[in-house]
C-alpha cells in the first residue's frame, strides 16, 4: 500500500529553500578577470581572490605553490602567490566546498589599456589596412580581455565581460582595441613572452569619470561637484537630470532660426532659397567645413494614390550627432548617437502626391551630417521602396553660433559623471598585477584644457595608489582634428596637448607618444599602427629599461639672437631632422611684444632650430604646431620620432 503524501508546512519549505540557496551561495567564486586563458604578471607577487562562504577555507594550487586563506565575514578571500617567471600554459586550481580548475594560464606581461574612443577604436572600424591586419593576427600567446562598458555610482567588486580572456586571432582581434593590439604585438615580437591586454575604455568620456572619489577630493575644481553627487539620492539624480535637460533644451532651440516665426519643418515652408547637399554625407567635408551646430534638411517625396493612407517606415541613415525628424509637419522621431534611424510613419500622415520629410541634425563637435550607405536612406510602404539618397535641401539653423553643448545624459547613461567608470571598470581590477598602463584620452576634456594638468597627474597618481604599485604609465598625446588654420590661432586642443607634455615633468616613470603627424580632420585617425608602435617604443624605455631613444624632440630653451630666436631641445637622439623633400621646416609661428603671431621661417642649425620672420624685427616668442590641426609639422629626430607641439611664451614671461 502506498504511503500517503505528506504535506510540507510553509515554514519547512522556507527553511529548505534557505538551505538550498545558502549552499549555492557558499560555492567558491572567482572574479570575471580570473579565468581560463588569462595572463598573470611575471616576476611580481600575484593576487588570486574571490568569494566563498563566511569563514570557509580556500586553497589555491599553482605550480609548486599551495596556499590557503579563510573567507572573511563578508565571504571575501585573497591569496598572494610568490613571483613566477614567464611561461605556460599552466593549470591553476582553487578548492573550497567546490573545486575550480583554470586551464591554459600563462605568465607574462599584463598591460591595462585605458581611455576613450581612440583607445577603444576597434580594428575592424576602418583602421588602415585592417583586412590584412586582421587576417595576419595569429598570436595565441597574446591574450585579449575586454571589460564591458558599465557605469556605477558606487564601488563594484567585479567587472563584466562578454567573452573573458581570448587568444588573439583573426576571429577575436577584429572587435578589439586597435591601438592595444598593435602595442601588444610590438612587445610580443620584441620580448617573446606572453602578453595580456586588458582593455577598459569608453568613448567620449572625461578623465574625472575614471578617478576615485579620494583623488577628486584633492582637486578644488571637482571637490564641490563630488560632494553634491555623493549627497544625491536616486530620485535626486533624476531630478537634477530633468532640470538640466530642460535648461539644455531651452538653450538648444533659443538661437535656432528653424524654430522662429515659421517653423522649418512645416509642409508649406518655401525652401526655394535653400542650398542643395548630397546625402548621405558629412557636411564637414563638403558644404560646411568645421561647422558645429544645427543644420536642417528637407526633401519632397511623391507617393502614388495606391500607397496613400497606409503605414510606412522611414530609414534615415546614421545622423551625427542628434536628429529630430518630421513627416508632413508631424514629429515622428529623434535620437542621439550614430545608430541607424528607422521611424514609423502613421497611415494618417502618408498622402497621395507631395510629402515633406524634414530633419534637424545637431552636431556637437567633430563631424556632422548623415553617415551610412545609400540603401540606408529610403521610405518603405508595403513592398515598395522609395530611395532617398541624393539631393536634399539644407540650411544652417544657427550659423555655427552653437552654445548649448552636449545634452545631459540620464543617470543610468551618464558615463561622464564623476567616478562612475572608476567604480565599475577600474576599481575591480586593482588586485590584478600589471606591467604598466597605456592611456589614450583627453578629447572629452578639451573644453576645460586649463584644468587638465592637475586632473591627469591626479589620475596617474590615483591609479598607482589603488594598485599600490608605481606602475609605468605610457600615454598618447592628442592627434589632429578639424581643418588647418589659415593663420596662427589660439587653440584648446593645443592647450590640452601642452598639459599632456607638462605631465612628464609632474610625474616620473611615465612617457608620452606624440601623434600629431599621423592625424587628419577626423578626431579618430585611422593610422593606429604608428600609435601602438610609438607607445611600445616608450614602454621599452620606461617599463623594460632599454637604453633607446623613446621620444621625439621636446622643447628645452630659447635664446633671442637679434631678429631671430634659437631653440634647443631634449631627446634629439642622434640628431634633429626635417621630413620634407626640400628640407624646409614648417609649423612655426613667431611674435614680438604685441603677441600677434605670424607664420615664420625656420631652419636647422646643428641640433638647434633658428626661427624668424621678416615681419617681426624684435621677436620674443615662438610656437610650433599650435593649432587643433597643424597639418604641416615636420620636425623629427633621426630615429623618426616627431617633436611635440610647444610654445615658448609661457616660459619667456
Amino acid at each position: 500500500m502506498q504511503k500517503p503524501i505528506k504535506i510540507m508546512k510553509p515554514a519547512f519549505i522556507l527553511s529548505l529553500l534557505f538551505i538550498v540557496s545558502f549552499s549555492a551561495s557558499a560555492k567558491v567564486r572567482l572574479p570575471a578577470l580570473v579565468g581560463d586563458h588569462m595572463v598573470l604578471q611575471r616576476d611580481v607577487k600575484l593576487n588570486i581572490w574571490g568569494w566563498a562562504d563566511k569563514n570557509e577555507v580556500v586553497q589555491v594550487l599553482f605550480l609548486n605553490q599551495k596556499l590557503t586563506a579563510k573567507a572573511d565575514i563578508k565571504g571575501r578571500w585573497k591569496i598572494e602567490l610568490k613571483p613566477i617567471a614567464a611561461g605556460g600554459p599552466f593549470t591553476l586550481t582553487v578548492k573550497g566546498k567546490n573545486t575550480i580548475v583554470l586551464e591554459d594560464v600563462m605568465v607574462g606581461d599584463v598591460w591595462l589599456c585605458g581611455g576613450q574612443s581612440n583607445m577603444g577604436w576597434k580594428l575592424s572600424w576602418g583602421v588602415d589596412n585592417h583586412q590584412q591586419e586582421i587576417a595576419a593576427a595569429n598570436y595565441p600567446n597574446i591574450r585579449l580581455y575586454k571589460v564591458k562598458e558599465i557605469l556605477s555610482y558606487s564601488l563594484k567588486d567585479d567587472v563584466e565581460t562578454n567573452q573573458g580572456w581570448q587568444h588573439c586571432s583573426p576571429a577575436t582581434v577584429a572587435d578589439f582595441s586597435a591601438v592595444a593590439y598593435f602595442f601588444g604585438r610590438e612587445l610580443y615580437r620584441q620580448y617573446n613572452v606572453p602578453i595580456g591586454l586588458l582593455s577598459s575604455n569608453w568613448g567620449g568620456t572625461p578623465a574625472e569619470a575614471w578617478m576615485s572619489p579620494e583623488a577628486l577630493k584633492k582637486l578644488p575644481a571637482y571637490k564641490n561637484a563630488l560632494q553634491e553627487l555623493q549627497s544625491l539620492s536616486r530620485s535626486g539624480l533624476q531630478e537634477r537630470f530633468d532640470r538640466r535637460l530642460k535648461e539644455w533644451s531651452q538653450k538648444n532651440i533659443a538661437k535656432d532660426k528653424g524654430f522662429g516665426e515659421q517653423k522649418w519643418h512645416e509642409v508649406d515652408l518655401n525652401d526655394n532659397n535653400w542650398k542643395k547637399i548630397s546625402l548621405p554625407g558629412l557636411w564637414e567635408y563638403s558644404v560646411l567645413p568645421d561647422y558645429d551646430g544645427s543644420v536642417w534638411f528637407r526633401k519632397e517625396v511623391v507617393v502614388d494614390q495606391q500607397h496613400a493612407g497606409k503605414p510606412a517606415s522611414l530609414m534615415l541613415g546614421r545622423p551625427d550627432d542628434m536628429d529630430s525628424t518630421w513627416f508632413n509637419g508631424v514629429l515622428i522621431g529623434g535620437k542621439q548617437g550614430r545608430s541607424l534611424r528607422e521611424y514609423t510613419i502613421p497611415s494618417t500622415l502618408l498622402r497621395a502626391g507631395k510629402n515633406i520629410i524634414a530633419t534637424r541634425i545637431v552636431d556637437f563637435g567633430g563631424d556632422g551630417g548623415i553617415e551610412g550607405k545609400h540603401d540606408e536612406m529610403h521610405l518603405k510602404v508595403g513592398d515598395t521602396v522609395i530611395p532617398l539618397q541624393g539631393d536634399w535641401m539644407y540650411r544652417s539653423g544657427d550659423d555655427g553660433d552653437y552654445t548649448a553643448g552636449w545634452p545631459p545624459n540620464a543617470p543610468d547613461e551618464n558615463a561622464s559623471e564623476l567616478t562612475v567608470l572608476y567604480n565599475s571598470m577600474i576599481a575591480p581590477l586593482t588586485n590584478f598585477g600589471l606591467k604598466g598602463v597605456i592611456f589614450y584620452q583627453g578629447e572629452a576634456n578639451v573644453n576645460r584644457a586649463e584644468d587638465y594638468l592637475p586632473l591627469f597627474t591626479g589620475l596617474i597618481e590615483d591609479w598607482r595608489a589603488q594598485w599600490q604599485q608605481k606602475i609605468p604609465f605610457i600615454f598618447a598625446q592628442l592627434s589632429t582634428v578639424l581643418s588647418p588654420p589659415v593663420k596662427p590661432e589660439e587653440s584648446k586642443w593645443a592647450l590640452l596637448r601642452e598639459a599632456q607634455l607638462k605631465t612628464l615633468s609632474a610625474v616620473d616613470n611615465a612617457a608620452m607618444a606624440v601623434t600629431i603627424d599621423i592625424g587628419s580632420k577626423d578626431v579618430h585617425p585611422r593610422n593606429k599602427q604608428d600609435v601602438g608602435k610609438r607607445l611600445a617604443i616608450a614602454a621599452r624605455k620606461v617599463a623594460y629599461g632599454e637604453d633607446i631613444v623613446h621620444s621625439g624632440p621636446v622643447y628645452q630653451s630659447m635664446k633671442i639672437e637679434g631678429d631671430k630666436i634659437r631653440l634647443s631641445f631634449n631627446h634629439t637622439g642622434s640628431g634633429l631632422m626635417v621630413k620634407d623633400k626640400y628640407g624646409y621646416l614648417k609649423g612655426f609661428a613667431i611674435a614680438g611684444e604685441d603677441k600677434k603671431f605670424v607664420w615664420a621661417k625656420a631652419a636647422l642649425d646643428g641640433n638647434t632650430v633658428v626661427v624668424w620672420s621678416d615681419d617681426v624685427k624684435e621677436p620674443i616668442a615662438v610656437r610650433y604646431g599650435w593649432a587643433a590641426n597643424p597639418d604641416d609639422v615636420n620636425l623629427y629626430n633621426k630615429e623618426g620620432l616627431p617633436a611635440s607641439p610647444f610654445r615658448t611664451d609661457v616660459h619667456s614671461k
